[in-house]
């Protein structure tokens, strides 16, 4: 274990200056912070190449605990996270294993890579930091003796990945939030089988920017503002996501530190794209952070110009990618920003009054994060299934449309100078519909996923309405049955 000088504190990206610094055990049980910002760390602690190097041939669940346990401190001993770890990333849960490493490089062509992170147990690269927050969550909760009521919202992969990572504990009660259209079947098949007991699995017949605004008004809301956070909004499960991108780099440079690598993140509330961005600030060698997009484009629009701006998302062939408002763009720029509270709570301000802001409206230029290393391209239905036809038959790997919008993206975007690693994002059996269409057959399913849609329709969801009407029963519902908080 390395030691860091430096002990991680959390404050809000909107604080006044007068707001107590939290530690990660406090931020994990409380999500977004009470003035609307989310939590960030004061500093993060830098790794030398040797001893990133010294992290090569280690378990998975080893190399986790080395990493994260710079972001987590002393607010859990290391013993305790390294058993966390274990529970987390056992054979039970991530049974195809390879000698330790459930994260697993793949090459598809000249210099160019896919992570696979989807042998977990909901079979999304979500698994990989939710079932670390679950056991995190249900350790704190039983140390301190409380309970805690858990409001999400999810596009499609976060609800299934949650709800697997929380189920049966006694003391987490999970309301899930996802949108009446747009997920796949075998998505919503996948969050109906686990509804019941402490899991809620409710419909709102909005697109899924208007859930992440719901969640953020209940969270201002005093009578709802000790519920917590699975998604993105909470740094747990970002802490969790930085790990896997010291895993690809130490298996595509054979456990040498030097030479950089791109990454190409398939992306639509950032959260995986910051925790490449954290890693790179901890000290890995990346040059270029490519954020994909699909045909929700606005971070792409605001990478390559400057501007970011809100307009609604629509529904297509790649659906955890259906969103128009990045959650997580908020850290971001406040760490380039330089931790400038003010300015970040300016700039906010003024494109969520506005639905429009320019890095030239706080005086900064409109490169600004090309100039701190990002990248981005998007991606469309066609380019998805050409991408995956082309992946299939040159390289024999079939991949899910939302890795395909990375793949996608990083041959229109990517000379290969330096290896480029393009993350997955689920496996392919998820989108069947999609691979029928792209490749003419629909792989087969593992095992455990077999008759999985025996439910159908709204079964094992509870359907609310839009807007103020939605707002009203959601309450009502989380009321009736939400567990006290201790």
């Amino acid at each position: 274990m390395y030691d860091s000088d430096i002990m991680p504190e959390y404050v809000s990206t909107r604080s006044k200056g007068d707001t107590e610094s939290k530690s990660y055990s406090d931020v994990l049980l409380e999500g977004l912070a009470r003035d609307g910002g989310l939590y960030v760390p004061t500093e993060y602690p830098h790794l030398t190449p040797t001893q990133i190097e010294n992290f090569a041939g280690l378990s998975y669940s080893d190399l986790f605990v080395e990493v994260k346990s710079l972001l987590v401190g002393d607010s859990m001993d290391i013993q305790t996270q390294m058993q966390l770890a274990d529970a987390a990333y056992s054979e039970e849960k991530f049974p195809d294993t390879q000698n330790g490493n459930i994260t697993p490089i793949i090459q598809i062509d000249d210099n160019l890579y896919i992570q696979d992170l989807s042998e977990g147990p909901t079979a999304a690269f979500k698994d990989l930091a939710l079932q670390a927050v679950g056991q995190d969550m249900n350790h704190e909760l039983n140390h301190r003796g409380g309970s805690l009521n858990i409001l999400g919202g999810t596009s499609g992969d976060t609800g299934s990945a949650a709800e697997a990572a929380v189920k049966g504990l006694g003391n987490v009660t999970l309301f899930m939030l996802s949108p009446l259209d747009g997920m796949s079947d075998f998505q919503r098949a996948q969050m109906a089988a686990l509804s019941g007991g402490n899991i809620h699995n409710i419909a709102v017949d909005e697109p899924f920017d208007h859930l992440q605004a719901k969640i953020k008004e209940l969270n201002n809301d005093p009578e709802f503002a000790d519920l917590g956070a699975v998604n993105s909004i909470n740094y747990g499960r970002v802490a969790s996501q930085v790990p896997y991108y010291f895993s690809a780099y130490l298996q595509v440079k054979e456990g040498k530190v030097g030479e950089p690598v791109d990454f190409v993140v398939p992306s639509g509330n950032m959260g995986n794209a910051l925790a490449a961005y954290i890693a790179q600030k901890m000290g890995l060698p990346i040059r270029n952070i490519i954020i994909a997009t699909n045909e929700n484009s606005g971070l792409d629009h605001l990478i390559q110009t400057g501007q970011y701006k809100k307009k609604p998302s629509s529904i297509t062939s790649s659906p955890s990618m259906d969103i128009a408002v990045a959650s997580n763009y908020e850290r971001v720029i406040h760490d380039i920003l330089g931790g400038n509270a003010d300015l970040t709570r300016q700039y906010y301000e003024q494109f969520e009054r506005t639905g429009l802001v320019d890095f030239r409206d706080i005086d900064r230029p409109s490169n600004l994060l090309k100039a701190a290393g990002f990248d981005s391209g998007n991606s469309n239905h066609d380019k998805r299934v050409q991408t995956t036809r082309r992946v299939y038959k040159e390289a024999g790997v079939i991949i899910d449309p939302h890795t395909a919008d990375g793949v996608a993206v990083a041959y229109e975007k990517s000379q290969f100078e330096v290896p480029t690693i393009c993350m997955e994002t689920a496996l392919p059996v998820k989108f069947e519909p999609f691979m029928q269409e792209a490749l003419g057959f629909i792989p087969e399913r593992p095992e455990r996923f077999k008759g999985l849609e025996s439910v159908s329709g709204n079964e094992g969801f509870v359907v609310i309405p839009g807007g103020s009407l939605g707002t009203a029963a959601l309450k009502d519902y989380i009321r009736n049955n939400a567990q006290p908080r201790v």
